[in-house]
């Protein structure tokens, strides 16, 4: 079948107490609809009836071989490699339109993977990369892969219990503080805006915002 996207939810301690949020104990997986995935360059849309377009800068990962209750331990063998993300959201169909996250998630270009994948022996360790996000040229994020709840093998095991992975599959594994739902009074994104963002080691993106 085609390649799954799926995502990691409230994987920062500081992200989740944006919204003031507990730490989750295990972690939160939701799905994005494959149509979301786009080029790291590409234009992002703007919804019609969006009112909260958001950003979240992340670590990719790609499953390389099947992966099913694969033990923690183990886990790391079964990713091929790592690529920056911007899970991008929009925040009112994703919480105030009842159901699940996913309808905040999978609009059309809202899955910007690349500009490469980098393979598991160029990068020395996933758990040790900044990340960042600027929104016209101003910082917004600025974090790092070291405040992880759960880390790469975590998850990959851990999301092996409910599906299995197979080769393709990409997980984003969640995002640093400094999302425009987070900040006093929140920041959304609009037509024209213009989003840069990178993770250590595996390159730089752009996005300008258009009317879907």
């Amino acid at each position: 079948g085609s390649p799954k996207f799926i995502a990691i939810g409230l994987n920062f301690p500081d992200h989740a107490a944006e919204p003031n949020l507990p730490i989750p104990t295990e972690p939160i997986v939701f799905m994005k609809a494959n149509n979301a995935l786009c080029g790291p360059n590409d234009d992002v849309e703007k919804p019609r009836g969006s009112t909260k377009l958001d950003w979240e800068v992340e670590l990719g990962l790609e499953i390389g071989k099947r992966a099913k209750y694969v033990e923690e331990a183990d886990a790391l063998s079964h990713v091929a490699g790592y690529c920056l993300a911007n899970d991008v959201s929009e925040r009112n169909f994703q919480t105030e339109r009842q159901g699940q996250w996913t309808k905040g998630k999978s609009h059309d270009t809202f899955g910007p993977l690349g500009p490469w994948l980098v393979t598991k022996d160029e990068i020395a360790d996933p758990h040790n990369l900044k990340m960042w996000l600027d929104v016209n040229g101003e910082r917004q994020q600025s974090g790092s892969t070291t405040t992880m709840i759960f880390k790469v093998p975590k998850i990959v095991s851990y999301v092996s219990q409910f599906m299995t992975l197979l080769p393709g599959d990409v997980i984003v594994t969640g995002t640093p503080p400094g999302v425009g739902s987070g900040k006093k009074p929140p920041r959304f994104l609009n037509v024209g805006d213009v989003v840069t963002l990178g993770v250590e080691g595996l390159g730089t993106q752009r996005q300008q915002i258009v009317a879907a």
